[in-house]
């Protein structure tokens, strides 16, 4: 299959993309600059072709209406605090929250400068949008046996970094759940945190342990809102949440850290926790590309959707809570998750300006002469072809294996329409599913994995091993509830390498 016309282009010129293709999302980010205004982020011209169609295009997402939108409440940010495995917390730390006042920390009248934006967007990373145990509770983190259930990561100072305590009132102490920290914060061996990274928050095995007590109903009512798709091929999920409940805790359980079943995906095909450091270059967001990435006003937007607003969304004529299109434009809705409220778009600006200003962590892999030798061994095995340099990705969606391209898709979004293979359930048998994979970025494989959008595999040496190909291959990441052994397949890229060019190639890759 061939790359269609206006991408039949030569490798040089590819490189030259690479290179130019983040100049718009880039421009105008001095943290000195003066903000003069702020986008106003939910409309209904905006939100109507922001995100691709679905595989099954009947069934694309249609989100509530801006007048909706802007009758939701705004988010107040209180101080939060940080929690403690309990066998490092404090004496006496639980009774100090309960005497605290609450604080509003952040007073958007004081946002002038871009650096400004930041600093309010650090606070907002790690800010939580629920407190009602959406995923973990207060009984959870105070229990020594949720941190061994679920291999939960803390910081050499004992630090959950995942959660965080807020108190909105005196005497009232809440566990916030649900802030972009929770999934994009990564506990290094070291202790060290990277935010923004892939994370390795251990999500699906902490919610199975908040859910050990609860009634059957209510676990499989949970499993339905979040990953519910019942017009997908063979409606995989309707048939793990009426069958047997011990198969939906397995589910959870088979995720790994650094994939999550996001709302909207699935624990049958789990989403490998995309990085966000150096999304500011990247075209498409999940990894389907369901979200264009045009301007910091897309990632405002992708930013509000995520933040819970999609279960409010309609697919054809389902809905995840099971509302009528005229009942979900009522306000306030059904809570699920939390108290419904939204950010107001300065504190939306805030947060993105952030996450654009993430940065890689100190990379201890310097080069060599080894690396050198995996540098020409990259280019001469064609690499550079979708992870094109210096960006390590050519910002094209590729198509899985049984999609077929719309044809009015090749004017409107970047295409490199060659399926390198591998497993479609995530892209064709979720509510996020477009068909697409998008080509993801190399920057900062040093410190990642799982690797693959569904997290099969635990390491890069995993990636070239050939091994991986066959039935009775047992995968280092994500196998699945029940599984012993299965094959991970697709880009089969460097796998015929010989011992030395893989180290080579391995090495060179560890010092992007």
């Amino acid at each position: 299959m061939q790359i269609r016309n206006r991408f039949r282009i030569p490798l040089a010129a590819l490189v030259v993309a690479g290179l130019t293709g983040s100049i718009g999302l880039l421009a105008g980010f001095n943290d000195r600059h003066r903000v003069q205004s702020v986008p106003r982020v939910w409309t209904d011209a905006a939100m109507h072709d922001w995100e691709l169609p679905l595989a099954d295009a009947s069934r694309s997402p249609r989100p509530v209406s801006e007048d909706y939108y802007y009758k939701l409440p705004e988010r107040v940010v209180y101080r939060t605090y940080p929690v403690y495995h309990p066998d490092y917390e404090p004496p006496g730390y639980r009774q100090w929250l309960e005497q605290q006042e609450p604080e509003i920390v952040l007073d958007e009248s004081k946002l002038v400068t871009q650096a400004d934006y930041i600093k309010a967007g650090a606070l907002l990373f790690d800010y939580p949008i629920d407190t009602l145990g959406a995923i973990i509770s207060a009984e959870d983190v105070r229990d020594p046996a949720f941190y061994a259930y679920s291999g939960m990561q803390i910081t050499k100072e004992g630090i959950l970094p995942f959660a965080r305590w807020v108190v909105p009132e005196k005497g009232k102490v809440y566990l916030g759940n649900l802030s972009c920290g929770m999934c994009h914060t990564r506990v290094m061996p070291d202790g060290q945190v990277v935010q923004g990274a892939q994370g390795n928050w251990p999500g699906d095995k902490a919610f199975t342990y908040s859910l050990r007590n609860a009634p059957e109903e209510a676990i499989r009512g949970v499993t339905r809102v979040l990953f519910g798709s019942p017009w997908t091929p063979h409606d995989v999920h309707g048939k793990l949440i009426n069958g047997p409940i011990q198969q939906i805790i397995d589910a959870y359980n088979a995720v790994p850290s650094g994939a999550f079943g996001r709302q909207g995906t699935s624990i049958l095909y789990p989403p490998q926790v995309p990085d966000l450091i150096g999304v500011k270059n990247r075209r498409y967001l999940d990894h389907g590309g369901l979200a264009q990435h045009r301007g910091i006003e897309d990632m405002m937007r992708y930013i509000a959707m995520n933040q819970a607003l999609d279960f409010m969304n309609l697919y054809g004529d389902y809905h995840p809570l099971g509302l009528s299109e005229q009942r979900r434009e009522v306000v306030p809705p059904p809570q699920f998750p939390g108290t419904y409220s939204r950010h107001s778009d300065k504190q939306l600006y805030a947060l993105a300006s952030f996450v654009y200003s993430l940065t890689l962590p100190a990379n201890p892999n310097k080069p060599s002469a080894l690396s050198e030798r995996g540098k020409r061994i990259f280019a001469e095995q064609g690499c550079v072809t979708c992870h094109t340099p210096p960006l390590f990705t050519n910002n094209m969606l590729t198509p899985a294996n049984g999609f077929t391209i719309p044809e009015e898709h090749y004017n409107k979004y970047d295409l490199f329409d060659i399926s390198v293979g591998t497993d479609p359930g995530y892209t064709l048998h979720t509510r996020r599913g477009t068909g697409y994979y998008k080509v993801p970025s190399l920057l900062g494989v040093w410190y990642r994995g799982p690797f693959f959008h569904d997290a099969s595999l635990a390491s890069l040496e995993d990636v070239l091993d050939p091994a991986r190909l066959r039935d009775d291959y047992v995968p280092t990441g994500f196998k699945g509830a029940g599984v012993t052994h299965r094959p991970v397949k697709g880009h089969v890229f460097g796998m015929d390498l010989n011992a030395n060019d893989k180290r080579a190639l391995i090495a060179y890759l560890k010092t992007l």
